[in-house]
C-alpha cells in the first residue's frame, strides 16, 4: 500500500471518531503553547538584559565612597566622600586599561522652563562620561573641556525632561532655570532607557561638574574637590581583573592606606553584574522552556493511551486488513501515521494559541515577550517526535496481531 493511501485510511479512522481525536490533541496543544509561550517570555526576559547590558555600556567600572572610620565608629558606606576628581585624572593618566574615568557629583532638583518644571537627578560631570556611558547626544552637542574649566551654565537634557518641560518641540537653545541658576541647553541624550534596577535612566541633566560645585548644588562641596562616584570605562581588550586590581592599589596609595586598613571605595565592576544576570536570565528561559515541556509529555502520554485504545477496538478491522493481504508494516505505518498526524495537528494549533498566548501575557502583565522562528520550529518537531515516539509502540502491537486471532476478537 502506498503512502498516500495509508494516509487517507489514517485521516478517514481520525475522523470517524472526532471528539476523541480532538481530545487526544488536547494534550500536544496545550504544551505547546505552553512551550512557545514559557520560551517568549524567557526570550522577553533575556533581550531586556541585554538592552540594560547595551544602555549602560561595556567595560564599566564604578568607583564609590566606601567606609570611614571616626571615634572608633564605622561609618555607613558613602557616608563621607572618599574619593576625588583628582583620583579619577589619576586612574585615566596611570592605569593603561583605563580608556577614561569621570567623577560625577550629584543631586536633584526643580528644573523649570517658562511654566512649566520637572523634579529629576543632576549631575555634575566632565565629557568624558558620555564616552564612558557610550552615550550620544541626538540634538545639539556636548559640552567640552573649556567650558568646564569655565563653570559655564549649560546643560544636557535627558529624553525623558526634554519631553517633560518641552513636548516634541526642540529644547536646544532654550534656557532653563536649575535650582533657580539659569542654564543654556545646548543638547539633548539619547535615549536609555530602564537600569537593572528599573531607575529610568534618561530623567536627569548634565551639567559641567565645576558649575555643578560652584553654581548648582553648593555647600561643602563648594571647599573640596570630592565626588560621589568616578565612572570608568576600561579599554578594548584589556583584563577587566587587572584592570580592577590595578585601580584599587592605585587608590590605596593615594588614598595613603596601610595594609591593615580597608578600602575607604568600592569598586563595582558592571561586566560581571550583567554577565552574571545574563546568565540566571538564560537558565531561566531554559528552566521555564523544561517545565512547559513537561505539558507535550504528558500530551504524548495521552496520544499513547488513545492509540492503545484504538488498536484494542479495531482488532477486528486490523484483522480483516491483514487477512485481505496487508502487511504487518503497513498497520505499522498507518497507526504511527495517526499518531504522529494528532501530535502535528495538535502542534499547529499550540503554536496558535502560544502566539496569542504570548501577546496577551505582554499585554496584559507589562512583560517583554520575543516569539522566536526557532522555538516554533522546536516546538513544532517535538511535537512529531512526540508523535513517532508514543505511537510506535502500539502501532508495533498492531502489526504483530496474527490475523486470525484478530479476526476471532469480539
Amino acid at each position: 500500500m502506498s503512502f498516500l493511501a495509508t494516509l487517507r485510511v489514517a485521516l478517514a479512522a481520525l475522523r470517524v471518531n472526532k471528539l476523541r481525536s480532538a481530545l487526544t490533541m488536547l494534550g500536544i496543544i496545550i504544551g505547546v503553547g505552553a512551550v512557545i509561550t514559557m520560551v517568549a517570555v524567557g526570550a522577553g526576559a533575556q533581550a531586556r538584559v541585554e538592552d540594560q547590558i547595551r544602555s549602560l555600556g561595556s567595560n564599566l567600572i564604578i568607583v564609590l565612597s566606601g567606609n570611614v572610620t571616626l571615634g572608633g565608629a564605622r561609618q555607613g558606606a558613602g557616608s563621607q566622600l572618599t574619593i576625588t576628581e583628582d583620583d579619577a585624572y589619576a586612574l585615566q593618566r596611570e592605569v593603561g586599561g583605563v580608556q577614561v574615568a569621570a567623577p560625577t557629583l550629584r543631586g536633584s532638583g526643580q528644573v523649570v522652563f517658562g511654566n512649566s518644571n520637572w523634579a529629576t537627578q543632576i549631575q555634575g560631570t566632565t565629557p568624558d562620561f558620555l564616552e564612558a556611558r557610550q552615550w550620544d547626544v541626538v540634538s545639539g552637542r556636548p559640552f567640552d573641556p573649556s567650558q568646564v574649566d569655565a563653570a559655564a551654565k549649560v546643560v544636557l537634557l535627558g529624553q525623558t525632561v526634554a519631553r517633560s518641560l518641552f513636548g516634541e518641540s526642540d529644547p536646544v537653545g532654550e534656557t532653563v532655570r536649575i535650582r533657580r541658576v539659569p542654564h543654556q541647553v545646548i543638547g539633548v541624550l539619547d535615549r536609555k532607557g530602564q537600569s537593572m534596577i528599573g531607575q529610568d535612566q534618561d530623567d536627569l541633566v548634565l551639567i559641567p561638574i565645576s558649575t555643578a560645585r560652584k553654581r548648582v548644588l553648593g555647600g561643602q562641596q563648594v571647599k573640596s574637590r570630592n565626588v560621589q562616584s568616578i565612572t570608568v570605562r576600561a579599554r578594548d581588550g584589556a583584563d577587566m581583573v587587572t584592570t580592577e586590581q590595578e585601580m584599587r592599589d592605585l587608590l590605596r596609595q593615594r588614598h595613603k592606606l596601610s595594609a591593615n586598613q580597608e578600602d575607604d571605595f568600592f569598586l563595582r565592576n558592571l561586566s560581571e553584574v550583567l554577565a552574571a544576570r545574563e546568565a540566571s536570565s538564560k537558565v531561566l528561559a531554559w528552566l521555564l522552556a523544561a517545565i512547559a515541556s513537561v505539558s507535550l509529555v504528558v500530551g504524548g502520554i495521552g496520544i499513547m493511551n488513545i492509540m492503545l485504545v484504538s488498536v484494542t477496538e479495531r482488532t477486528r478491522e486490523i484483522g480483516l486488513r491483514m487477512a485481505v493481504g496487508a502487511r504487518g508494516r503497513d498497520i505499522l505505518t498507518q497507526f504511527l501515521v495517526e499518531a504522529v498526524t494528532l501530535a502535528l495537528i495538535g502542534g499547529l494549533i499550540g503554536i496558535v494559541i502560544g502566539g496569542a498566548a504570548s501577546i496577551a501575557v505582554g499585554q496584559l502583565a507589562g512583560w517583554r515577550t520575543e516569539v522566536s522562528p526557532a522555538s516554533v520550529l522546536l516546538a513544532v518537531g517535538f511535537s512529531g517526535a512526540i508523535g513517532v515516539f508514543f505511537g510506535f509502540y502500539p502501532a508495533r502491537t498492531a502489526s504483530r496481531l496474527a490475523p486470525i486471532d484478530a479476526l476471532r476478537h469480539e
